[in-house]
């Protein structure tokens, strides 16, 4: 498998940037030449981080590396700070995280990678924070993905977290008063939990969903309330609660491969045996 860490001006983050890149390594036995002038195009996972976390964290602890060798997957995994994956214009000279991926970070990729831009062949996942900006690129831009994983999250339901979750709301506050106040950010596409109840009763085709959670994970409250909602819906997604798992790696690592495999995104062979 090839890695890399690319570094480059970012038109939308306003600075340089880092992002890290999973890409197929050649078959063993495979001629470089026939390799690398094949053409051939590659399915592409968005793999987003959590909350303090930057674009090394799958790669150091996860073993994300090795489920995309065994798929000839491309993987790629930016860095957000702590933006849950929104714009956010008064930061600085502006931070725009949300415009940054569709925008800016997308056509690189596909343009400048042996990286398909085929809905069919790109899908999205992430944990934690990075399961809230899935929700938010997977729920505004469905045209965008295939497939999309929120591990360790959920749409939150504002009125419900004021009154169940004050400690969460703190965090939501942030955003609400980023958004310009709580009518623009209910309005707005932070705001998954509705953006999701419209996208259903208008028909959106949506990606292929899957929501896990640990059953000893300090958000999952959050998350039945959310599965409760989405059943009441008629949401069609798969839903996975797996007991004796917190907030941790070991939950992330194993769901993100059940995700891959859900996706129907198949290994299509050994690999290289060394």
């Amino acid at each position: 498998m090839a890695y890399l860490e690319f570094d480059f001006q970012s038109e939308y983050l306003m600075g340089n940037t880092q992002v890290s890149i999973i890409l197929p390594d050649k078959p063993w036995m495979t001629k470089s030449k026939e390799f690398y002038e094949s053409g051939k195009k590659y399915k592409v996972l968005w793999l987003l981080h959590g909350t303090f976390g930057d674009h090394t964290d799958w790669i150091r602890k996860s073993n994300i590396e090795l489920y995309a060798c065994e798929r000839d997957l491309i993987v790629v995994m930016p860095s957000a700070l702590n933006t849950n994956y929104a714009n956010w214009e008064h930061f600085s000279i502006g931070y725009n995280m949300y415009d940054f991926l569709t925008e800016e970070l997308m056509p690189l990729v596909h343009n400048w990678f042996p990286a398909s831009d085929k809905r069919e062949d790109n899908f999205i996942a992430g944990l934690s924070m990075g399961g809230r900006g899935t929700c938010v690129y997977a729920f505004n831009r469905p045209e965008l993905f295939a497939g999309a994983a929120v591990l360790s999250a959920a749409p939150r339901d504002i009125e419900w977290d004021r009154k169940v979750n004050p400690d969460y709301f703190k965090r939501t506050q942030g955003s609400i008063d980023n958004r310009g106040g709580l009518e623009a950010y209910v309005n707005s596409y932070e705001n998954t939990w509705k953006v999701l109840d419209d996208a259903v009763a208008k028909g959106v085709d949506l990606p292929k969903l899957y929501f896990a959670c640990g059953t000893d994970d300090m958000l999952f409250n959050g998350y039945q309330h959310f599965k409760e909602h989405a059943l009441e819906l008629g949401l069609d997604a798969k839903f996975e609660e797996i007991p004796g798992y917190k907030h941790e790696w070991r939950f992330w690592d194993l769901t993100i491969e059940k995700a891959l495999d859900y996706f129907d995104i198949k290994a299509p062979n050994a690999g290289n045996p060394f």
